[in-house]
């Protein structure tokens, strides 16, 4: 049976990356990412948000130190991974978590009041984000584009 193991995520850091090596010099850096999703119920609109723990590794890992902070909006693309451990008190313990393979830094929106997710809004500052050339501007016409028609039977080439 085949299988799929892929991800991607889109919200804003909840705590700085903690950048470490391995024995063998490999970089790891480890943070946290809070995904926001709106949805209604009734009436009014609710608010849900998922934790997730991201892990990258290598020169990726090197760059998210050194240009990502907590409340920097990040897209993710990687794999969900499970782990098990043994505390030092013979506790043992397991998480799944979110191993990236490629991490886009995305720019600040304009008015952007703080972090999604993250309380007390996130870094009111993006110094130490590399400077982006783009800038994202919601679109303002939220309209679906206009359905194609169905072709006839006769103008299916097979």
């Amino acid at each position: 049976m085949a299988s799929l193991n892929k991800v991607m995520l889109l919200g804003n850091l909840t705590r700085d990356p903690e950048l470490r090596y391995a024995p063998n010099g490999t970089p790891i850096a480890n943070f946290g990412m809070a995904i926001n999703r709106r949805y209604r119920q009734g009436e009014e609109w609710r608010e849900e948000v998922c934790y997730i723990d991201i892990v990258t590794f290598g020169r990726q890992a090197e760059t998210v130190g050194e240009y990502l902070s907590k409340g920097n909006l990040a897209m993710i693309e990687g794999r969900l991974q499970w782990r098990s451990w043994e505390t030092e008190d013979g506790q043992k313990r397991s998480k799944h978590e979110v191993v990236a393979n490629n991490v886009q830094f995305m720019p600040r929106m304009q008015g952007d009041g703080g972090g999604m997710g993250v309380p007390g809004g996130g870094r009111a500052d993006s110094a130490s984000a590399p400077p982006s050339r783009n800038t994202y501007a919601p679109p303002r016409d939220t309209m679906p584009p206009p359905e194609m028609p169905m072709p006839e039977d006769d103008d299916i080439p097979f």
